[in-house]
């Protein structure tokens, strides 16, 4: 019995075809993108974006995963560079630091330990958002502690031993951060100007502040604005420095 042999030749459109649909197939491959590295992230990078992140919208909206976004890449990647927000932190507050140049000071330790604390609330008017990094607590910039070193050895030559000058820095400083918090506070509200004020307001309207319980607030509150608009820090810095001074014989 004879075998039968199947014809298996192509027609002329079956090779045409075949031939498309190859060609389309490496069109494709070569307009891939190849595989490879990802760009390389910079610390400096990181760095600069955490601090226009910082100064546009406050400590609040800068999260690990907002910074890889911003960097287009992602939160594992940015722990390559820093161990966590605080850290990154802190490379932010070195650069800007390090920029701010020092003040001539006067060589009398009682002049010198006023103008360091005067210049240290101004520098810090002008970056609430460095206000509120050093809000964390312990989080700060070794290039900014010679305004600690510089409080600290003035209280000393003032009188103060290194118990009470370590204390005066605090005082100085927990003023100096309160004073600024509250003023970033103000201005806040002063972009809503429709927001209700309760404060001095209330001290006017005796169902919120009984005069019997509150004699001396309630007979100041027509003048609480006036009274409180020559306030001057300065001189409150002053003020603060001559009250921790004359306790330099009250050792305890």
């Amino acid at each position: 019995m004879g075998t039968v042999t199947k014809d298996v030749t192509k027609s002329p459109s079956e090779e045409s075809a075949k031939d498309s649909s190859q060609g389309s197939t490496e069109t494709k491959d070569r307009n891939k993108r190849p595989v490879g590295r990802p760009r390389r992230l910079e610390l400096e990078t990181i760095v600069a974006t955490a601090r226009r992140v910082l100064e546009e919208e406050g400590v609040a909206a800068l999260s690990m995963r907002r910074l890889a976004k911003e960097v287009g890449s992602t939160p594992m990647a940015l722990y390559h560079h820093v161990q966590d927000k605080d850290e990154l932190l802190m490379h932010v507050l070195v650069g800007t630091a390090r920029a701010l140049p020092r003040p001539d000071l006067p060589a009398e330790p009682r002049a010198r330990l006023r103008a360091v604390a005067v210049h240290m609330h101004d520098i810090l008017r002008r970056m609430p958002w460095v206000v509120e990094i050093l809000g964390l607590g312990d989080v700060t910039d070794r290039h900014a502690l010679w305004m600690v070193e510089e409080i600290i050895d003035s209280a000393m030559r003032c009188g103060l031993s290194e118990h009470q000058a370590v204390r005066a820095y605090r005082t100085l400083w927990h003023y100096v951060y309160g004073e600024l918090v509250f003023q970033a506070a103000m201005a806040r509200r002063a972009e809503q100007p429709g927001r209700r004020r309760y404060f001095p307001e209330m001290l006017a309207v005796p169902a919120e502040a009984d005069p019997a319980e509150l004699p001396r607030l309630t007979s100041l509150a027509d003048r609480w604005l006036e009274l409180t608009a020559d306030y001057d820090v300065a001189e409150e810095i002053t003020a603060i420095i001559d009250g921790l001074l004359a306790r330099r014989n009250d050792e305890r």
